[in-house]
């Protein structure tokens, strides 16, 4: 493993030599890899590839052109219409509700943006959020995702999962779709469901046994309880309207969810650029191929080189999992009373001692596609070489910035 790691710095060195940091890195080989092993663990169902986890519109167009996967889930409306008018993509589906007026109204006039784009919606009050932008007259109709929280209740006062849909029950799915169904201008296309607490919950946490295990319980405990309330959902549904689609899962579920039979299509992004979040999962652990490096600037002392920048913290909860991780050379760590710093960084270890100013040190971020937050072009590397893509930023768009 350690050879591995030494021959991958030599690569990712040479690719980038001439390049200044910091300097962002995508292995080509393992991105496609790790493409090809979500595909093969997706039970024969199309992956939907999460843009939010990749923000880069060639690497999207690179899954997109593999066996297996078909259609985006964007995390903006204002991003759905991008993709589409870009010519990346004709199927896309919003994975959060939108209260964006104007990207509606773009949205509600233009019959291609309408049919090749799909907004989620849990409550009535989205409808008549449209509505207002453009009568239902005056637009063609909307394609909408009814969103179904997949939370765990085991039992009145305890909520496990995150924070989404009111729509919990089966019976409430039936009685949001006959509502939909009964609106002029809208079209219930589809259905999702995202179980956060398999699917974005690692269940080996470092260091931390006893939570693994009772992260296993809970796991081994909610999925068979949303698989059952997920189907008589969608069962209750098609009551009302013809699915085109149900959605579900993400790369920390993909085998699991994929085998559900209510599902037809999962959802999976991070996996594809292998962050260090998902070292902590027992079912899959991706390739890691996303990287990004820092010049080291300063020796203040033995065992020590700093380098210049490296806080470039994901988001969740304010914890060390979401601090990114220096991977090469290998043996270096934060000093605990700094951490990564927002101009500099100072590293300890005793592999330290070998580096010198002008030397690098590549790191891996916590979440995929908050990576590219931070850069303008991705450098797709393919052997010794690379090749510089623009990321959303240095295509100028920051969706939720």
């Amino acid at each position: 493993m350690i050879d591995d790691r030494k021959a991958l710095q030599k690569r990712l060195d040479r690719a980038t030599a001439h390049l200044e940091t910091p300097v962002a890195a995508v292995d080509l080989a393992a991105f496609d890899a790790n493409a090809d092993q979500l595909a093969a663990r997706a039970q024969g169902k199309p992956l939907r590839v999460a843009s939010k986890s990749v923000r880069c519109r060639t690497l999207l167009e690179r899954v997109l052109a593999r066996p297996g996967w078909h259609g985006v889930m964007a995390y903006t409306l204002p991003e759905a219409i991008w993709l589409v008018r870009t010519g990346l993509t004709d199927d896309v589906l919003v994975a959060y509700p939108t209260a964006d007026r104007t990207a509606l109204r773009e949205l509600t006039s233009d019959a291609k943006l309408a049919d090749a784009i799909s907004i989620m919606v849990d409550h009535p009050s989205h409808l008549d959020l449209v509505d207002q932008v453009t009568p239902p007259g005056d637009r063609p109709a909307v394609r909408l995702c009814l969103d179904l929280d997949s939370s765990w209740r085991p039992a009145a006062a305890l909520h496990v999962g995150v924070r989404r849909s009111p729509v919990h029950s089966a019976g409430q799915a039936s009685a949001l779709a006959r509502r939909i169904t009964a609106r002029p201008g809208f079209k219930l296309v589809g259905m999702m469901s995202y179980e956060a607490q398999i699917a974005g919950l690692g269940d080996l946490p470092p260091g931390q046994t006893l939570r693994g295990r009772a992260i296993r319980l809970m796991q081994s405990r909610s999925f068979p309880e949303i698989v059952r309330r997920r189907g008589e959902a969608v069962a209750a549904v098609r009551e009302h309207a013809d699915l085109e689609f149900v959605n579900a899962g993400g790369t920390g579920s993909v085998a699991a969810t994929g085998a559900d039979p209510a599902v037809t299509e999962v959802t999976a992004g991070s996996g594809l650029y292998g962050p260090t979040l998902f070292d902590a999962y027992s079912a899959w652990r991706p390739t890691p191929a996303a990287f990004f490096a820092l010049s080291v600037v300063r020796r203040p002392a033995p065992r020590i080189a700093t380098v210049l920048g490296g806080g470039w913290i994901a988001s969740g909860p304010a914890e060390t999992s979401r601090q990114p991780t220096p991977w090469l050379p290998a043996g270096l760590k934060f000093k605990p009373d700094e951490g990564p710093g927002e101009v500099q960084t100072p590293l300890v270890g005793a592999v330290a001692d070998t580096l010198r100013p002008g030397d690098r040190v590549w790191f891996r971020h916590a979440k995929a596609g908050e990576l590219c937050e931070h850069v303008n072009e991705l450098q797709l590397v393919d052997g010794e070489s690379a090749t510089p893509a623009p990321t959303y930023r240095g295509e100028g768009h920051a969706w939720l910035g």
